[in-house]
């Protein structure tokens, strides 16, 4: 099986007819493995208010309560993740939807207690993904994921994950041979609002404790960092643009290359 190509999507595909979608449908068409793993933060933001469940934040990160896990569990594995699967199918693709809790695939445990039920990945099997891979389907990941590392036992047996350090962390446990961030943005910019058009991973971190880089996007840059440690090359690229998916992974010149 050759290498596949992982590509993290955010929240604009959900409801849509998003290009990056056919994009997805043509590059499997031709043979490219593609691993998609999707986010949908303003969708679950929707829902919280439909349910009158308010929504807290530390720090500009999500507190995930009981309450709240439920509707991120029914919307990203549920709604969200059926949507984009429905859409690549009625495209002409073949996806199927999973999430990290399927399978025991990501083994996730809490790393700050403020923030309630929001892990992190602790490790990745790989096993499920490759099964989808080498049967011929795009597998489309919810990041929510199996509470299985020091979980108590009163506690709930999944947890909300941000989906772009996970990526990265999929990237590495599939050998993926690049990992593409689509994004609102050309890529990286400098200090004076310049797109960097490729950084090393050392720079990259230097970037981050130097203030250069905030934000949303520190942990797409720190997947970045994790994928190259396992031999993938990064691209954060502005998924809005036209064909913007299959000129990243053919003619390999937009956006920030990380590696």
């Amino acid at each position: 099986m050759n290498r596949p190509v992982v590509v993290k999507i955010g929240g604009a595909t959900f409801g849509k007819h998003d290009p990056i979608l056919e994009d997805i449908v043509a590059l499997q068409k031709k043979g490219i493995n593609l691993v998609v793993i999707h986010g949908g933060g303003n969708l679950v933001t929707e829902w919280l208010k439909k349910q009158n469940i308010p929504t807290t934040f530390v720090r500009g990160e999500r507190v995930t309560d009981r309450a709240s896990l439920d509707v991120v569990t029914a919307v990203l594995c549920g709604l969200a993740n059926k949507q984009i699967v429905g859409t690549l199918t009625a495209l002409g693709g073949k996806a199927a939807g999973i999430s990290g809790v399927d399978g025991g695939m990501v083994q996730a445990g809490i790393n700050n207690k403020e923030l309630g039920y929001v892990g992190a990945a602790k490790s990745v099997d790989a096993s499920l993904i490759n099964a989808l891979l080498n049967g011929g389907f795009i597998p489309v990941i919810s990041p929510v994921s199996y509470f299985g590392v020091d979980r108590p036992a009163d506690s709930p047996v999944m947890l909300n994950i941000n989906g772009d350090p996970l990526a990265g962390e999929i990237a590495a446990a599939v050998k993926a041979s690049k990992l593409i961030f689509l994004t609102d943005i050309a890529g990286v910019m400098d200090k004076d609002g310049k797109l960097m058009d490729k950084i090393s991973k050392s720079q990259a971190q230097e970037l981050i404790n130097s203030g250069v880089i905030s934000g949303g996007m520190i942990p797409k840059i720190t997947a970045a960092i994790r994928a190259a440690e396992a031999g993938a090359v990064t691209r954060i690229i502005d998924g809005r643009q036209p064909k913007a998916l299959i000129d990243v992974i053919e003619n390999d010149h937009t956006g920030t290359v990380i590696a």
